[in-house]
Order: structure tokens, then sequence, then C-alpha cells
């Protein structure tokens, strides 16, 4: 079979195709392989720059780590560390458990940790609904 042959061959093909059907499997085709490269840079991007860093703790001279002169600014109740009953993001106004999947979704620079959920409604937020046990 020669090159002419084949593609006579695939035009008769799609001839018989319904035009509305062809255009429904090209978007479909191409939004999948779209979708498919994003999650592949994505997960190709996850893994640069997931260092841990731990910052405001400094070590003094007997070995042991005391916290920096800005930890000591924090509001009563508020924890600026992954210690915390409840969590919170810096721009909005509903708390969560930790163990809340709306938790995870917030980035660690927009966390704001709470000793109990009374400290975070006494700054201001409220529950969240879609987080179970609160």
């Amino acid at each position: 079979m020669t090159i002419a042959e084949a593609r006579e061959k695939c035009k008769s093909l799609v001839v018989k195709v319904p035009r509305d059907v062809l255009l429904v499997a090209i978007l479909v085709l191409a939004s999948s392989a779209s979708f498919g490269l994003g999650l592949s840079a994505g997960r190709d991007t996850a893994g640069q720059g997931s260092t841990l860093q731990i910052e405001g703790l400094q070590a003094d001279t007997g070995g042991g780590i005391q916290p920096s002169a800005d930890m000591s600014q924090s509001p009563p109740g508020v924890s600026t560390g992954a210690t915390g009953q409840v969590v919170a993001s810096k721009n909005g106004s509903k708390y969560y458990l930790p163990s809340c999947a709306a938790a995870n979704r917030i980035s660690e620079m927009n966390r704001v940790w709470f000793a109990s959920p009374a400290a975070a409604a006494a700054a201001g937020y409220t529950p969240a609904a879609n987080c179970p046990g609160l």
C-alpha cells in the first residue's frame, strides 16, 4: 500500500463520519491532551522548591533553639508554626481542622494557626461548613 492509497482510504473513512461527530471527537482529544500536559507540568514543578524551611528560629550558643524576636510579637492564641488545633487563611474568613481537605489547599505562606476554635472565633474567623467536626 502506497502513501497515496492510504490517504485515499483515510479520506473515504472520514467522509462517512458526520461532521459534528468529527468536530466533537477533535475537541475531546484536544482537551484531554491539554489536561494531560498540564497535569504532567504540574507534577514536574511540584518537586521544585519543596524543601523544608523553618523560619523564626535561631540557634543559641548553648546548642538549643530559641524563638526569634518577631515570633514573640504574634497575638495571643495565634501561632505561625504548624502547631494548633485549627488553621485559617490570612485572606479568608473560615477556620478548619488540620485534617480537612480545604486546610491542605491553604498555602503555607497564608496559614494562620490558632490554639483553639475559640481563639479563631475571637480573631473574627467562623467555622467552615464543609469541615466535619467543627
